[in-house]
C-alpha cells in the first residue's frame, strides 16, 4: 500500500472516536498499520470494522492510558503483530470543568493522570521500538488550553499546558536519536468531547454561544482537520519539524 505512512506502524490512543477515530481512519488510509489503543472497546472494534472495510489494516487493543500495566501489555501486543511502532499519535484525553475552588484533589490527580502520565506512559514504552527501528515520530494532542485561560477549566487548562512542554522536551531528548516529537492544538472541535465542553461551559455561565464561536475562530472545527494535521506532522513530510505546536484553531490563538 502506498500512502504517507506508507510502512509505518501506528499506535493512535484515544482513537475509536472523535479526533481520534479520525486520525487512525486516515493513518490507515495512508497506509500504516494502525493500532488503536483504546478504553471503550464496542468503539474501537467498530473503527476497527470501517478500517478494514476500507481495505486498510488495523486492530486495537482495550487499555486505560494512565495504567502503566496496560500501556506496557497494549505495546507490547501491537509490537508483536506488526513489528516495531514507528507512529505514536498520544491522543487520549479528557476534561473536567468545575469552578476551581469545588475541584477535588481526586478530580486533580485524576485529569493529570488521563492526560499527562498516559503520554509519559505510552511515549516510554514505544520510544525503545522507534530506536531499535532507526527512528520515529511522536504527535502529542495538546490544545489551545494550553495558551488560551478558559474560567472554569484550570485543572484542564493545565493538563494541557504539560502536554505542550511535554512534546518539546521529548522533541530535544531525541532529536540527534532520529525520534521527532509535536503537539498539535486543536480548537473547538466537533466531537463528542467539544460539544460536551460547549455545552458544560455555558452551564457555567462561560460564553461560548455561536456568536462567541465565530468571533474567536468563525466556525467549529472538524475532527478530519486536526487529524490532517497530526499525519502531517507524523509523517516524513515533517522531516525537518520537531518540538513545534501546531495550532488547527482557524485564528483563535492569533486573534
Amino acid at each position: 500500500m502506498t500512502g504517507r505512512l506508507a510502512g509505518k506502524v501506528a499506535i493512535v490512543s484515544g482513537g475509536a472516536t472523535g479526533m481520534g477515530g479520525a486520525a487512525s481512519k486516515l493513518f490507515a488510509a495512508e497506509g500504516a498499520k494502525v493500532a488503536i489503543v483504546d478504553r471503550n472497546e464496542q468503539a474501537a472494534a467498530s473503527t476497527v470494522a470501517e478500517i478494514t472495510a476500507a481495505g486498510g489494516v488495523a486492530s486495537y487493543f482495550v487499555a486505560d492510558v494512565s495504567d502503566e500495566a496496560q500501556v506496557q501489555k497494549a505495546v507490547a501486543g501491537v509490537a508483536e503483530k506488526y513489528g516495531n511502532v514507528t507512529v505514536l499519535f498520544n491522543h487520549a484525553g479528557t476534561i473536567v470543568i468545575k469552578p476551581f475552588l469545588e475541584t477535588t484533589v481526586e478530580e486533580w490527580d485524576w485529569l493529570h493522570a488521563v492526560n499527562v502520565r498516559s503520554m509519559y506512559l505510552m511515549t516510554r514504552a514505544v520510544i525503545p521500538h522507534m530506536l531499535d527501528a532507526g527512528g520515529g515520530s511522536i504527535v502529542c494532542t495538546s490544545s489551545i488550553s494550553a495558551v488560551a485561560a478558559t474560567p472554569m477549566e484550570v485543572l484542564y487548562d493545565t493538563t494541557k499546558g504539560a502536554c505542550h512542554m511535554f512534546a518539546r522536551a521529548i522533541a530535544v531528548e531525541f532529536r540527534d536519536r532520529n525520534i521527532r516529537c509535536n503537539a498539535v492544538c486543536p480548537g473547538f472541535i466537533r466531537t463528542p468531547h467539544g460539544l460536551r465542553e460547549v455545552d458544560e461551559l455555558q452551564k457555567q455561565g462561560v460564553d461560548v454561544s455561536d456568536e462567541a464561536m465565530m468571533a474567536a475562530q468563525g466556525r467549529i472545527g472538524e475532527p478530519e482537520e486536526v487529524a490532517r494535521a497530526a499525519l502531517f506532522l507524523a509523517s516524513d513530510e515533517a522531516s525537518f519539524i520537531t518540538g513545534t505546536h501546531l495550532f488547527v484553531d482557524n485564528g483563535f490563538t492569533a486573534i
